[in-house]
């Protein structure tokens, strides 16, 4: 099947019922504190597209998540306010970098090792996708301000308006590549929203970059070939339940996961 075809398959009883679609919380802090706000965002986008999202704990044992992640369909990889420890793409740790989250990456390395080997869909999101490529043996851009000094905003400089609301995303054109992402946004431009300060830099083993912000950073990548589903966003497709794009993202990793349980 080519890379920008749309997933189709027999409509019986086992396609039509609901892919169960893990996704780690955020962080091993918010977990803890069972802070939901930004972790049910994504749980309320894999259930408008037709999965049942279960939510994964970052306390864990590797033998229980092992067990958790062979009766889950897909995975989807959240953002989250940590980076990545640099020791795992063996670089310097930068000084705007912020407090690595261990429990985090340990789930997120479980799961992702689990999937690739069993050919299970990946949807990566923001942290989701530098921990992709981070697994596969790529880096980072640790601050895209101070290392690439570009004038396109990828972060709104405060988290919260002064009234307590989450402050507006920022927003900019991606210029989109041949490849699946293009098959569902429809057009080679695509508009995003961004709440990040680390990208893409040396690419993982498996992985081609399939869009780009004007200013060369790493919107979206992609698994090279058709043996897996696995796409990575830098961007928050959560965050925009009206946007067509965001929409056929997580619709089409319900049916990939659909797709590969019934090829199982």
């Amino acid at each position: 099947m080519p890379l920008n075809a749309s997933i189709a398959f027999p409509m019986d009883s086992q396609v039509l019922s609901r892919p169960r679609i893990g996704v780690p919380w955020r962080t091993a802090a918010e977990e803890a504190a069972n802070r939901r706000v930004k972790i049910d965002n994504y749980l309320n986008a894999v259930e408008r597209a037709g999965g049942e999202a279960v939510l994964l704990s970052l306390a864990s044992g590797s033998e229980t998540l092992k067990r958790e992640a062979e009766n889950l369909d897909a995975f989807l990889l959240t953002g989250s306010p940590a980076d990545i420890d640099p020791a795992h793409y063996r670089a310097k740790r930068h000084p705007a970098a912020a407090d690595a989250d261990a429990s985090r990456e340990r789930t997120d390395f479980a799961l992702l090792e689990h999937a690739l080997a069993e050919g299970k869909p990946v949807l990566a999101i923001c942290y989701g996708i530098q921990s992709l490529n981070v697994f596969l043996g790529g880096g980072l851009v640790q601050d895209i301000p101070t290392e690439l000094g570009t004038k396109i905003c990828h972060s709104p400089e405060e988290d919260e308006l002064p009234n307590g609301d989450d402050a507006p995303d920022a927003m900019h054109a991606a210029s989109v590549d041949p490849g699946r992402v293009l098959a569902l946004s429809g057009g080679a431009q695509a508009e995003v929203n961004s709440w990040h300060h680390q990208s893409v830099l040396e690419l993982g083993r498996g992985l081609r970059i399939t869009a780009r912000a004007p200013d060369g950073v790493v919107e979206a990548v992609e698994w090279t070939d058709d043996s897996n589903w696995v796409v990575g966003v830098q961007w928050h497709p959560e965050r925009m339940p009206g946007d067509a794009l965001a929409r056929s993202l997580f619709r089409e990793l319900v049916t990939a996961a659909r797709v590969a349980r019934a090829e199982k």
